[in-house]
């Protein structure tokens, strides 16, 4: 089975507000989608992500708003196109097989008689690497077989797009990694729309073309997972897609003065701002090397991960801050060091007397 550019789909999404009684779920949301991307819907629990994935495949009525796919309007102020008429596969988290049902028959759920003899179960399992289990029961299958056939049954009737609810939640830790991959490179080749929702930075940072970050039922920015990570639109993001040190300083003209040394900003500020340093873009030196620069820290703790080690270093004013750095550690817990700005690193500041509003992208002065 492959998708043709004809049924190839964009979502729009506009204006998206949603209450449960008082309880306001969705705020004026605008999400686009387009053709042939992945997006990743992240943030914490409670945001609204799974009320909004559930509003674009029809399973929930906004208050507000309008949702098109494929350019067709399927939510409007007189228009509600019914979820069996959007031609979207769902993916549940808890992936929603019928137990008393074989696998064959869980593909073919809702698909007409024509389609069922025609093949297309075993063609939709043979998409996902499940050719030839159409008689097993879902009991007889583990894990990460159960959510690909709940991934077959969504591609099964040729959908315009895909959403998945916290697909992979389900899985240990070693099977989520291996099934999430074979998903990615699935949904990649059938170059097929997709949407899904996950808490896991990781996750969406890995599978989304681009990630919309929500909080309190607003999408506080949406971009490349590069974009995110390098310019976060606030001080909130940041600290939610990636460890962040965030420093106060003091901006006049091109410089700011933080506690680890002056960094050059990209535009002229003048007054407090918040500076966002990544753990990487943070130099922990041995010693008490004056002429580094820098500012003097113990070693609170020392982290190793095999592939890089994270230090957490506490500043003699009581400032704690998280360096990376490849490899294995060369400082340790209780060691005296001098902690400054990696050279050349590019880091994003906020200014203070907005609310967590971006400022300027700054570059350290080392």
């Amino acid at each position: 089975m492959t998708l043709d550019d004809e049924r190839q789909t964009a979502i729009d999404a506009r204006g998206i507000s949603k209450a449960f009684g008082a309880n306001a779920v969705l705020d004026q949301v605008d999400l686009v989608v387009t053709p042939g991307d992945t997006v990743a819907l992240l943030g914490p629990s409670g945001c609204g992500k799974t009320t909004l994935l559930r509003t674009i495949a029809g399973l929930e009525r906004p208050d507000a708003g309008t949702v098109s796919i494929d350019g067709q309007l399927v939510v409007g102020p007189r228009t509600h196109v019914p979820p069996e008429r959007r031609r979207i596969g769902m993916v549940f988290q808890d992936w929603a097989l019928f137990p008393h049902l074989s696998v064959g028959a869980n593909v073919g759920y809702g698909l007409s008689r024509e389609d069922r003899r025609g093949g297309r179960v075993e063609e939709s399992l043979r998409l996902v690497g499940l050719g030839g289990f159409a008689d097993r029961m879902p009991s007889t299958l583990s894990g990460g077989q159960q959510q690909r056939v709940a991934l077959a049954r969504a591609l099964a009737p040729r959908p315009k797009a895909i959403l998945l609810d916290e697909p992979f939640s389900n899985l240990d830790t070693a099977l989520r990694v291996q099934v999430r991959t074979e998903v990615h490179a699935l949904l990649t080749q059938l170059g097929i729309t997709t949407v899904f929702v996950t808490h896991d930075q990781e996750e969406a940072f890995v599978l989304g073309d681009q990630v919309a970050v929500m909080s309190g039922g607003r999408i506080e920015q949406q971009a490349p997972p590069a974009e995110l990570y390098d310019h976060p639109a606030s001080a909130w993001v940041a600290r939610f897609v990636g460890d962040a040190n965030l420093l106060v300083a003091d901006a006049d003209g091109s410089v700011a003065a933080t506690r680890i040394g002056p960094v050059a900003l990209r535009s002229a500020a003048s007054g407090p701002v918040e500076v966002l340093l990544r753990p990487e873009q943070v130099l922990v030196h041995a010693g008490q090397v004056e002429d580094l620069g820098g500012a003097a820290a113990t070693v609170e703790l020392v982290e190793f991960y095999g592939h890089d080690s994270v230090t957490i270093v506490r500043l003699d004013d009581g400032t704690e801050l998280r360096a990376r750095t490849a490899g294995a550690p060369h400082v340790r817990r209780g060691d005296r060091v001098r902690v400054g700005a990696a050279p050349g690193a590019t880091v994003v500041g906020f200014d203070q007397r907005t609310t967590d509003s971006p400022t300027s992208a700054v570059s350290s002065s080392a």
